[in-house]
């Protein structure tokens, strides 16, 4: 209660006596001081916005266009052609403070004046805006500048000389661009071409064609219509349907993780890195705040969009039970931190004055140093944060509405960022290969109730001293929490600095007030929903495989001596890779950024190219001559660069699908090509959002998909640093020849193993159907008997649920729903709602009529176990 009375300002008490007034100097001064940084920031935030408005004019040009009137009005040059004349004929006459002619003239001019300096900031940003509205330097071979180019970067160097701001550039940018639905349709069919035989691909483009003439040039028009009128057509959407409509776990699916220099070590005791990396992030908010750092430039003459690093600090994700809500702070004045089991609010300011490292050591150590065990429910509480959206949001609007609950809640979510405090230590070791990896699962998922995934992000801080971030996805991309990170490591290395034995420079104020605990009450019914959560969280990191190692033998010095983009050799020889390992290729993503228009995020490279499977081809049968080899090679990195600089310059393919499919949702209209596109060759395009009812336009023929560990064909999915999440679910593998579909294999995965449920090895039996030389037939009487998953109980199989996986022997006998007729087979379909019965008819067989429902008719059953075969149908 000590610190609770150092925060009240002044108390009373009535007794009999009279009332006894009780001031605190103290406390007045904190809130005298507040108030005045508070209106210091108003005062640079007006200063920021006044010459952040007029950029590339300033004051200063002002006056001078102002003195150069006036000086021509004494030379008896009228410069304004009598428009001064007029003006000053306008103002009114009578007693006031421009009622002699002198003072008349000078306020006419000083009119005019404005008025022309108001006019040229309006050209120059114009012509700007024009100026980078061109990308024909993109396409250009290094070493080998046009003529146009070197004109069009002298004249935005001249335009842009001066000294930006942050966000000087943000009105001057130019829109994202709606692409010629001709041109996307193009590039998406030249994408998929290496996935599909030539009968599946005259078949898309039959569909893509019906789609251009008919349906597309609605759809396209509301697109445009939407560029004009937004900042931006395409990320209103992407961060509401991709990020804050999906309803899974932000853990290991969305969020990320950034690493420590794992080659230097600073210091090894825990509270003093904190104070040095806390002290430096305050630094660079307080940069951010009055928008002293310079804008990104590519080629140092080209600016980035800025958007993204307003909301890096003082930000935090609320959960709702159709759709999250982005809650940005103007300020924060302090950090929530997690320390086993229990929470703290620290504050990093002392009246006006940020903490200096070394006191904030001190505040760390203190809470390193506090032997209070955590209260009843506080220990996994965090947990809710990594399970289900709606459980969380349930169980907030529940538990987390009122009382002392609903006050630590705010102090959590309004914080600057959140500080978790572990107890293990992790760094990389080259003696120990799995060190690195450790460290990345760490920071990846924790131990699944130690990080507050909804925060923008968490500083992770073990024992030893090593840190590392876990960042929401939803407010940024991953290059801005770069920004950051390269600014603190910076300065908390070469600025901060620490003492020989470790600690921070400079003494500590041993009179600053410790950190407070947060006080719950949570009751046993939100208990119970947090352990629900924990074991959802818990089988989801449970189900990560995490690989991280050093790549020593070359780098990217030695692929671009061979000129050759780095970019485009990874991307190569991951297509090789996947090959040799799968022996097929499958729709690859590969995020690239758009920052180049205002607000602008990123765009999708399909980089499994007609190209790229040609080389991978040509090196599996190892009959080829080094010569065609390189040719080869050369072909494929050029491919894949024009399509990176495509995706860059507002020219992709899914960004454009993806909308366009949204605007069809929001119309109902139906489109065979878009649901094909969404649903059949690898889903790039639809997100999970609007798979689910009620949290899109529509939900009605849209077929979720769950990729088996380390498939790359569910993007939207994608986790740490762009690269694709392993998901708990299954994939099945079909040829589309006619309705309904053939099922050739099914794989299912769970519990890091994957089982294949097809009697035999699924990818020899697509090669097969593919090439038309066999099929594999499921039911009684079939070839390959099937192994089959028992799912025992009446919940269904998907990520948190009880359901337990089982692997009969071969020969085991068929099992076939009782409410299906013979011969058919009963599956589990997998939806974003839940599980639900479906029969898939074998040839020859009659489909059974509706069971009026379903799910009842598949849970309610005898006490025999049935046998359940799990499918998500998807045709390749």
């Amino acid at each position: 209660m000590a610190e609770a009375h150092q925060a009240v300002a002044f108390q009373f008490t009535v007794t009999p006596e009279g009332v006894d007034f009780r001031l605190s100097r103290e406390a007045l001064k904190h809130v005298y001081l507040s108030g005045i940084n508070s209106w210091k920031k108003r005062l640079i935030r007006i200063k920021n916005g006044i010459l952040r408005g007029v950029y590339p004019g300033s004051p200063t040009s002002w006056l001078v266009v102002v003195m150069a009137t006036v000086g021509s009005s004494f030379c008896n040059v009228d410069v304004s052609l009598g428009l001064v004349g007029c003006i000053q004929r306008c103002l009114p006459q009578g007693c006031g403070p421009y009622q002699t002619p002198q003072t008349r003239a000078l306020l006419s001019m000083a009119i005019f004046s404005t008025g022309v300096w108001v006019t040229g900031i309006f050209f120059f940003r114009q012509t700007l805006k024009l100026l980078l509205s061109y990308h024909g330097w993109m396409f250009e071979m290094h070493g080998k500048t046009s003529n146009l180019t070197r004109i069009w970067a002298m004249c935005v160097r001249l335009l842009s000389s001066r000294h930006p701001m942050l966000y000087s550039f943000q009105t001057s940018l130019p829109k994202l661009p709606v692409p010629r639905v001709s041109a996307t349709i193009q590039r998406y069919l030249e994408s998929v071409r290496p996935l599909l035989d030539d009968e599946e691909y005259y078949r898309m483009e039959m569909l893509a064609k019906e789609f251009q003439n008919k349906t597309a040039p609605r759809l396209q028009k509301y697109l445009v219509l939407k560029s004009w009128w937004a900042s931006n057509y395409v990320s209103d959407w992407w961060e509401e349907y991709i990020y804050l409509r999906g309803r899974s776990p932000l853990m290991v699916n969305s969020n990320y993780y950034v690493m420590d220099l794992v080659l230097i070590k600073n210091t090894d005791v825990q509270a003093a890195r904190l104070g040095n990396i806390i002290h430096a992030m305050i630094m660079y908010r307080r940069k951010l705040d009055r928008e002293e750092i310079k804008p990104v430039m590519a080629l140092g003459i080209v600016p980035m969009c800025s958007y993204q690093m307003e909301r890096m600090f003082n930000t935090t994700r609320v959960p709702g039970k159709e759709t999250d809500v982005l809650q940005h702070l103007s300020d924060s004045r302090h950090v929530a931190v997690y320390h086993k089991g229990r929470f703290f609010k620290l504050w990093l300011y002392e009246g006006s004055c940020l903490l200096k490292p070394q006191d904030l050591e001190m505040q760390f150590q203190r809470i390193l140093d506090d032997p209070s065990p955590p209260q009843p429910g506080e220990e996994k509480l965090a947990a809710l944060t990594a399970g289900g959206r709606v459980e969380w949001a349930q169980a907030r609007q529940a538990f987390f509405s009122s009382g002392k609950n609903k006050a630590a809640l705010e102090a959590i979510e309004r914080a600057a960022f959140f500080v978790a405090l572990d107890e293990e230590s992790y760094r990389y070791d080259p003696e120990d290969e799995a060190s690195l990896s450790l460290y990345g699962k760490a920071l990846l998922h924790g131990n699944c109730y130690n990080r507050w995934f909804d925060k923008s992000f968490t500083l992770i801080s073990f024992k030893n001293g090593q840190l590392g971030l876990n960042a929401e996805h939803a407010w940024a991309d991953a290059p801005i929490i770069g920004h950051l990170w390269e600014f603190v490591l910076g300065t908390d290395s070469f600025h901060l600095g620490y003492t020989e034995t470790g600690h921070c420079l400079g003494k500590p104020n041993p009179a600053l007030p410790p950190p407070t605990r947060l006080q719950w009450d949570i009751p046993k019914q939100c208990q119970a929903v947090i352990e629900s959560s924990y074991q959802v969280a818990k089988a989801l990191a449970d189900d990560v495989e995490l690989y991280c190692f050093q790549f020593l033998p070359f780098g990217k010095g030695l692929i671009k001596k061979c000129r050759t983009s780095p970019d485009a050799f990874v991307q190569i020889a991951l297509q090789l890779a996947h090959f040799r390992d799968r022996g097929k290729f499958c729709l690859t993503y590969e995020a690239s950024m758009t920052r180049m228009f205002r607000e602008g995020r990123t765009e999708t490279v399909r980089s499994c190219t007609s190209e790229s499977t040609a080389f991978v081809q040509a090196m599996v049968e190892k009959s080829h001559a080094k010569a065609d080899l390189r040719d080869l090679f050369q072909k494929a990195a050029k491919k894949h660069q024009n399509m990176y600089r495509l995706a860059m310059t507002g020219a992709g393919i899914d960004r454009h699908l993806f909308c366009l499919y949204l605007v069809s949702k929001y119309l109902g209209v139906s489109s065979p090509f878009l649901a094909e596109v969404s649903t059949v060759v690898g889903c790039v395009l639809c997100p999970t959002a609007l798979l689910h009812p009620g949290l899109g336009p529509s939900h009605e023929g849209a077929q979720p998909v769950f990729c088996l560990a380390g498939s790359p064909e569910a993007p939207w999915r994608a986790g740490p640093a762009f690269l694709p999440t392993p998901q708990l679910g299954l994939r099945s593998w079909a040829q589309r020849e006619q309705h309904p579909l053939r099922v050739v294999g099914v794989l299912v995965t769970g519990n890091r193993q994957t089982y294949d449920l097809s009697g035999g090895d699924s990818t020899t039996e697509i090669s097969e159907a593919v090439a038309g030389r066999g099929r594999a037939e499921w039911g009684p009487g079939s070839s390959h008997k099937p192994y089959v998953a028992c799912a025992k109980g009446t919940t269904g199989w998907w990520p948190g649920s009880s359901c337990t996986l089982s692997r009969t022997m071969p020969g085991s006998e068929y099992v076939a729903d009782t409410t299906c007729r013979t011969g058919a087979l009963g599956v589990w379909r997998l939806t974003g709602c839940g599980l639900h019965c479906r029969c898939s008819r074998n040839p020859g067989v009659s489909p059974p009529a509706r069971s009026p429902n379903p799910r009842s008719a598949c849970l309610t059953q005898s006490s025999t176990p049935i046998t359940w075969v799990l499918e998500v149908a998807l045709a390749l």
